[in-house]
């Protein structure tokens, strides 16, 4: 038996999970195996640095607001 091609069995793979799990939970399972990158810890703190909890909560409020008068 000849070997296939990686890309022909991560293909054929991923068609088997979407088939016996779902969308869903294929893609949930798969990011269980890919690796993040950066240091999410450090963008945080510079992100969010010198706003309140407050302030964030105020800000994600607005933002709904926004996307539900478009609607």
């Amino acid at each position: 038996m000849a070997l296939k091609p990686l890309a022909e069995v991560t293909q054929e793979a991923i068609r088997v999970l979407i088939q016996e799990l779902g969308p869903l939970d294929t893609v949930r399972f798969v990011n269980q195996f890919t690796v993040g990158y950066g240091n999410y810890t450090e963008e945080r703190r510079q992100l969010f640095a010198g706003i309140t909890l407050d302030e964030i909560v105020s800000e994600i409020e607005r933002g709904k607001e926004r996307t539900e008068s478009r609607r």
